[in-house]
């Protein structure tokens, strides 16, 4: 029950960070603004949303890990491709830009690539 937890937080722990890096950039860069509202509110949303997301990464493979065991590559592809056609989705919806769904990509192929890492422990 543990290393569950620890591997929740650690999963946690990449996708919380690293799309704050991805983002970062294209801020930087000039391809995206900082988002309106209190930072401490949009960042406890994104934490909210990253739990449940983390949690569901980790207890998904533990609870089938007899079908990933040793496919953890296609574990992260399944799990990408639902992010990819997530940021896709929100794109082609208002006030979503394609810039912002390529951070997403971007920053969710690193992510997955760590967690899928992770999950061959």
């Amino acid at each position: 029950m543990t290393r569950i937890f620890l591997s929740i937080a650690l999963v946690l722990g990449i996708i919380f960070i690293v799309p704050f890096l991805v983002y970062s950039v294209f801020t930087f860069t000039g391809r995206l603004t900082p988002p309106e509202g209190p930072p401490a509110q949009f960042l406890l949303g994104v934490l909210v949303s990253k739990m449940g997301t983390a949690a569901a990464f980790v207890l998904l493979f533990f609870l089938a890990r007899g079908v990933w065991q040793g496919r953890w590559i296609s574990y992260a592809l399944a799990w990408w491709l639902l992010f990819a056609f997530g940021e896709v989705g929100q794109a082609l919806g208002p006030d979503y830009t394609w810039v912002e769904a390529l951070a997403g990509l971007l920053s969710e192929t690193e992510s997955l690539g760590g967690n899928g890492g992770l999950q061959r422990t």
